[in-house]
């Protein structure tokens, strides 16, 4: 994408979200937060939607000072990478996301997970379970915005409860999930604007980042994970001046390959 492409994209993206936060209602169940109600469930008949997992913490429902961890960069995030699906791809899309428990059928219905911020989550073996089911049948989950090996611990005991015999890999630049849609041999850290704007600093053991993966028996991929970057950071900040721009560029990609990926694999 040049980058007229992508001021474009950042243009649309950001007068879309502005009437998209007007027009932004719905009926049935979900959770609600910050004075809006974002139900699990929608009308329309779609290839494609946006699903977020939400998760309970290491320790305790909720987080520090109310802050719920499975929701960072949320709502926000969520709707400006549906955005650039819809304006960069031909996927029938729903123009907006669900939040999905990780209980009941109802996660059945979603093509793709994204979690953010698993290494602060906590998975019971009945979550692991339906996971589990949910992935081996055909989905798709996406772990991002872990950083450190405190994080990549926690992420991994989850991970083991959803699937304790797949072995996690480091992927390689040649894979085809990096070049199904858009080729990714270029890929670079996606920083949180913690990183950018906020003056915090990388650790030794989080400077660097991967790129990794879960298979089923067959070989699919059937969860990625970006260890050491936050893509739905540079997802939420896409309209923003002060966000680089390669690097929302590389985000939007990120995501978009994904979610190709999960669909025809």
């Amino acid at each position: 994408m040049t980058k007229f492409g992508l001021r474009m994209l950042v243009l649309f993206l950001f007068v879309g979200l502005g009437s998209s936060l007007l027009a932004f209602q719905h009926r049935g169940g979900g959770i609600e937060m910050d004075g809006e109600y974002f139900p699990p469930d929608g009308t329309e008949h779609v290839e494609w939607l946006f699903s977020r997992l939400h998760f309970n913490l290491n320790t305790e429902f909720g987080g520090f000072r109310g802050f719920q961890r499975w929701a960072a960069d949320y709502p926000k995030s969520d709707r400006q990478f549906i955005m650039g699906v819809q304006r960069l791809t031909r996927l029938n899309t729903r123009s907006t996301g669900q939040v999905v428990e990780p209980v009941g059928d109802e996660i059945f219905n979603s093509p793709w997970l994204y979690a953010e911020d698993p290494g602060a989550w906590t998975v019971t073996p009945a979550q692991g379970a339906l996971l589990r089911e949910y992935l081996l049948k055909g989905g798709f989950l996406f772990l991002d915005d872990s950083h450190g090996d405190l994080e990549w611990g926690a992420l991994v005991t989850g991970l083991r409860v959803i699937l304790p015999d797949r072995p996690i890999e480091d992927l390689s630049d040649d894979d085809e999930l990096f070049h199904v849609f858009y080729d990714l041999n270029d890929r670079a850290q996606i920083p949180g604007t913690r990183y950018i704007w906020g003056g915090r600093r990388y650790t030794p053991d989080s400077a660097i980042p991967r790129w990794r993966g879960v298979r089923d028996s067959k070989g699919r991929i059937i969860v990625a994970i970006c260890h050491n970057s936050d893509v739905g950071d540079a997802w939420e900040w896409a309209d923003s001046p002060n966000y680089p721009e390669n690097l929302a560029s590389i985000a939007y990609r990120i995501g978009i390959n994904y979610i190709i990926y999960s669909m025809t694999h």
